[in-house]
């Protein structure tokens, strides 16, 4: 499941190895993981990521 809320972006996953592709593809210089969380326990257990998209003052140039 995904959800966005302004600058936020939400991924809840149901198994924790879905955890590293999804922090692969969504990690890039404009977008950073803020949170992770693991919510309840046994078979119902998720997986929340935050992701934060950065504005352009906020995204670090390039140095030469």
């Amino acid at each position: 499941m995904v959800r966005t809320d302004r600058n936020f972006i939400y991924v809840i996953c149901k198994k924790e190895h879905q955890t590293d592709s999804v922090v692969e593809r969504l990690t890039t210089p404009q977008c950073k993981l803020v949170s992770y969380e693991e919510w309840d326990e046994d078979e119902d257990k998720k997986w929340i990521l935050t992701f934060r998209v950065l504005d352009e003052y906020e995204v670090t140039p390039n140095l030469n």
